[in-house]
């Protein structure tokens, strides 16, 4: 097998086509695997370049909004907190959570255009810059893990069996964000006003996810719109690992939808990327 780099590429690679079939350009992202994992730790030293704290400020936001929150419906209203106990332990499973989704929507969608020169030059499957980002978050998120059992310490909160099926909902995320990446990054290209839509769309994302709430607050007020969640991705991934301490989180119909759309979103992403890949090479 010939050694992956950024200026081989494999046999049978033809640069730009659309005539790959899924599995061929899943297998050629597959063997350069290395060159994606010196990408994600190029992405991460130039993040933290210069930086005194360093990965701190990966933790640092989704702690400090989780203390907003937290002080807003603890301290300020004091009554009917909308989610379980110990509330702020309650937010910051779900913030951190959400910051993966969050930067790797919005980094994937980026990928192709703050890497112009590099994907028109290099002959690597243009799929790793998309999952170049979403893997750089995923790290990030594995990093922030400390925090969660720190807060579990405190609180002395024992996590339930759910446990088990934690690395599933780190299955389910990446499988969606892959998708999203893939579907994104080339529309951002060729219409240039998905970029400003993007970040409206996840804000009003994050208000229909269970991230400050919990699911039964909605169900038991808004029963109505619990549907919401059956079509939400976002909710399977948040809720499988909130389940870790919060089993009443956990809901087999949301995970199971969320999990069809994930792979919906997958599957579609794949074709999209192939059939825009050519098209774009000519825009970025």
């Amino acid at each position: 097998m010939t050694a992956a780099s950024l200026y081989s590429r494999p046999e049978g690679f033809t640069s730009g086509s659309g005539r790959a079939t899924a599995v061929q350009r899943i297998k050629r992202v597959a063997q350069y695997r290395r060159i994606l994992t010196l990408l994600v730790r190029r992405d991460l030293k130039v993040r933290y370049a210069g930086s005194a704290l360093g990965y701190v400020w990966t933790v640092l936001d989704p702690l400090l909004m989780s203390a907003v929150y937290w002080f807003i419906f603890v301290k300020v209203f004091g009554r009917n907190v909308p989610g379980e106990n110990p509330y702020i332990m309650f937010l910051v499973m779900g913030q951190l959570m959400w910051a993966w989704f969050n930067g790797g929507v919005t980094g994937a969608a980026r990928a192709l255009r703050s890497e112009s020169q590099m994907v028109r030059s290099s002959n690597v499957p243009r799929e790793l810059w998309v999952l170049r980002s979403i893997c750089s978050k995923a790290v990030e998120y594995f990093l922030s893990l400390p925090v969660v059992v720190i807060f579990a310490l405190v609180y002395t909160k024992k996590p339930t069996w759910h446990i088990l099926l934690l690395p599933l909902s780190w299955v389910m995320m990446f499988v969606l964000l892959a998708g999203l990446g893939l579907l994104l990054a080339p529309i951002n290209i060729l219409v240039r006003d998905t970029e400003k839509v993007i970040p409206i769309v996840l804000r009003l994302l994050f208000y229909m996810s269970p991230i400050i709430y919990s699911i039964d607050t909605v169900a038991k007020k808004l029963h109505g719109f619990t549907f919401i969640y059956h079509i939400n991705p976002v909710v399977g991934p948040i809720s499988m690992a909130r389940a870790t301490f919060f089993p009443s989180e956990f809901r087999w119909p949301i995970i199971w939808h969320s999990a069809i759309i994930c792979v919906g979103i997958f599957v579609l992403g794949l074709f999209t990327f192939g059939r825009l890949e050519r098209q774009v090479l000519k825009e970025v």
